[in-house]
Protein backbone atom coordinates (compact mmCIF):
# COMPACT_ATOMS: atom_id res chain seq x y z
CA UNK A 1 0.00 0.00 0.00
CA UNK A 2 1.03 3.71 -0.26
CA UNK A 3 3.00 4.99 2.49
CA UNK A 4 4.21 8.52 3.40
CA UNK A 5 6.06 9.60 5.79
CA UNK A 6 6.91 13.23 6.86
CA UNK A 7 10.25 14.25 8.68
CA UNK A 8 12.31 17.65 9.53
CA UNK A 9 9.29 19.28 11.84
CA UNK A 10 10.62 21.00 14.76
CA UNK A 11 10.44 24.66 16.55
CA UNK A 12 12.29 27.30 15.08
CA UNK A 13 12.98 30.92 15.55
CA UNK A 14 10.85 33.34 12.98
CA UNK A 15 13.09 33.64 10.11
CA UNK A 16 14.78 30.57 10.43
CA UNK A 17 14.79 27.72 7.67
CA UNK A 18 13.57 24.14 8.13
CA UNK A 19 13.77 21.46 5.53
CA UNK A 20 10.83 19.03 5.14
CA UNK A 21 10.91 15.63 3.89
CA UNK A 22 8.59 13.02 2.65
CA UNK A 23 9.60 9.45 1.69
CA UNK A 24 7.39 8.05 -0.92
CA UNK A 25 7.18 3.60 -0.86
CA UNK A 26 4.41 1.69 -2.25
CA UNK A 27 3.89 3.50 -5.79
CA UNK A 28 5.39 4.70 -8.97
CA UNK A 29 6.72 7.51 -7.35
CA UNK A 30 7.61 9.45 -10.39
CA UNK A 31 4.72 9.23 -12.08
CA UNK A 32 3.33 11.49 -9.70
CA UNK A 33 2.44 14.84 -8.88
CA UNK A 34 3.06 15.52 -5.36
CA UNK A 35 1.87 18.51 -2.71
CA UNK A 36 2.53 19.73 0.39
CA UNK A 37 -0.65 21.04 2.61
CA UNK A 38 -0.60 22.33 6.08
CA UNK A 39 -3.48 22.99 8.80
CA UNK A 40 -3.08 25.61 11.63
CA UNK A 41 -5.33 24.99 15.25
CA UNK A 42 -8.65 25.38 14.20
CA UNK A 43 -8.20 26.21 10.85
CA UNK A 44 -9.32 23.98 7.23
CA UNK A 45 -6.13 22.39 5.50
CA UNK A 46 -4.39 24.55 3.55
CA UNK A 47 -2.39 24.17 -0.37
CA UNK A 48 1.29 24.90 0.09
CA UNK A 49 3.18 23.37 -2.82
CA UNK A 50 2.78 21.41 -6.10
CA UNK A 51 5.48 19.78 -8.22
CA UNK A 52 4.63 18.17 -11.04
CA UNK A 53 5.83 14.37 -11.77
CA UNK A 54 8.61 15.00 -13.07
CA UNK A 55 9.40 18.04 -10.86
CA UNK A 56 9.54 20.61 -14.20
CA UNK A 57 6.65 22.43 -12.94
CA UNK A 58 5.76 23.78 -9.54
CA UNK A 59 3.24 26.04 -7.63
CA UNK A 60 2.84 27.45 -4.55
CA UNK A 61 0.32 29.60 -2.20
CA UNK A 62 0.94 33.08 -2.57
CA UNK A 63 1.45 33.10 1.07
CA UNK A 64 5.00 31.08 1.09
CA UNK A 65 5.71 32.06 -2.96
CA UNK A 66 9.24 33.20 -2.53
CA UNK A 67 9.86 31.55 0.98
CA UNK A 68 9.37 28.32 0.23
CA UNK A 69 10.91 25.72 -2.61
CA UNK A 70 9.41 22.28 -3.53
CA UNK A 71 11.58 19.43 -4.85
CA UNK A 72 11.74 16.21 -5.94
CA UNK A 73 14.25 13.61 -6.15
CA UNK A 74 12.54 10.56 -7.96
CA UNK A 75 15.88 8.16 -7.54
CA UNK A 76 14.74 8.25 -4.07
CA UNK A 77 10.98 8.53 -3.68
CA UNK A 78 11.22 11.74 -1.87
CA UNK A 79 10.10 15.22 -2.16
CA UNK A 80 11.36 18.36 -0.02
CA UNK A 81 9.98 21.27 1.36
CA UNK A 82 12.53 24.01 1.78
CA UNK A 83 10.86 26.97 4.26
CA UNK A 84 13.26 29.82 4.42
CA UNK A 85 12.13 33.13 6.35
CA UNK A 86 9.59 31.53 8.34
CA UNK A 87 7.03 33.47 9.85
CA UNK A 88 4.60 32.71 13.19
CA UNK A 89 1.89 32.39 11.27
CA UNK A 90 3.60 29.41 9.00
CA UNK A 91 2.91 27.44 12.70
CA UNK A 92 1.00 23.86 11.46
CA UNK A 93 1.19 20.69 10.64
CA UNK A 94 2.82 19.95 7.61
CA UNK A 95 1.36 16.70 5.56
CA UNK A 96 2.49 15.54 2.03
CA UNK A 97 -0.01 14.02 -0.59
CA UNK A 98 -0.10 12.06 -3.69
CA UNK A 99 -1.92 13.42 -6.10
CA UNK A 100 -4.51 11.65 -8.02
CA UNK A 101 -4.46 11.68 -11.79
CA UNK A 102 -6.86 14.36 -13.27
CA UNK A 103 -7.27 16.22 -15.74
CA UNK A 104 -8.71 19.39 -13.67
CA UNK A 105 -5.70 21.91 -13.09
CA UNK A 106 -7.74 23.08 -9.98
CA UNK A 107 -8.09 19.93 -8.07
CA UNK A 108 -4.12 20.46 -7.72
CA UNK A 109 -5.06 23.41 -4.84
CA UNK A 110 -7.33 21.60 -2.69
CA UNK A 111 -7.19 18.14 -0.50
CA UNK A 112 -10.03 15.98 -2.49
CA UNK A 113 -7.37 16.18 -5.16
CA UNK A 114 -4.96 13.82 -3.20
CA UNK A 115 -6.17 10.50 -2.31
CA UNK A 116 -3.12 9.73 -0.52
CA UNK A 117 -1.69 11.63 2.62
CA UNK A 118 1.17 11.31 5.07
CA UNK A 119 0.44 11.81 9.04
CA UNK A 120 2.19 15.24 9.12
CA UNK A 121 4.95 16.59 10.82
CA UNK A 122 4.33 19.67 12.90
CA UNK A 123 6.32 22.70 12.57
CA UNK A 124 6.34 25.82 15.34
CA UNK A 125 7.68 28.99 14.93
CA UNK A 126 8.37 31.51 17.54
CA UNK A 127 8.26 34.97 17.26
Amino acid sequence: QVQLVESGGGLVQAGGSLRLSCAASGLFFSTYAMGWFRQAPGKEREFVAAISSSGGSTWYADSVKGRFTIARDNAKNTVYLQMNSLKPEDTAVYFCAVRGYSSSSSSRYVPSGYPYWGQGTRVTVSS
